[in-house]
């Protein structure tokens, strides 16, 4: 995807995330109170590099003036070197963005992985228990015991007299 812009990265990370088309969550994310407070983060970032997205003015303004067969003027050397320098930066800019909503998403995915983390380790908890209560109580089980750990002796707290 040579042709993808930053805008677009941002846009598909942020429907991926959220399972829903960037229409219906631009309108979730401009409520007043609104339910993900990570969400309204991310469409916030999303609209600040939508603004900011100058990256394809700066290349189109660096190709027309370094077009083959064009010869530069003197008085357009500063124009293109304060061109490149823009570009440079906006590429910059774009790029802390995106990593910006790449952060949010990361920390909407912790979040939800530590809400169902309880319940997760309960749900596995009990299916542990279910298994070893399978079996009758004086029956034997197929599974091997584990063998106990034998560690080094504590040393003796020094010489008796």
């Amino acid at each position: 995807m040579p042709n993808t812009t930053t805008l677009d990265q941002a846009t598909s990370m942020i429907e991926k995330a959220w399972g829903q088309p960037i229409k219906v969550l631009e309108v979730l994310a401009v409520r007043r109170r609104c339910d993900d407070p990570l969400l309204r983060s991310a469409m916030h970032i999303r609209t600040a590099l939508a603004i900011t997205n100058a990256v394809s003015v700066h290349q189109d303004r660096l190709h027309a003036m370094t077009r083959p067969g064009y010869v530069s003027a003197f008085y357009e050397l500063d124009r293109l070197s304060s061109s490149a320098a823009d570009r440079r930066v906006a590429l910059a800019e774009s790029s802390a963005y995106v990593q910006a909503i790449r952060r949010v998403v990361e920390a909407r995915e912790a979040a939800s992985t530590a809400d169902r983390g309880p319940a997760a380790n309960l749900s596995r908890a009990a299916v542990a228990r279910s298994g070893l209560a399978s079996h009758a109580p004086g029956q034997v089980s197929d599974q091997p015991v584990p063998a106990a750990v034998v560690g080094p002796s504590a040393p003796s707290p020094g010489p008796h007299r």
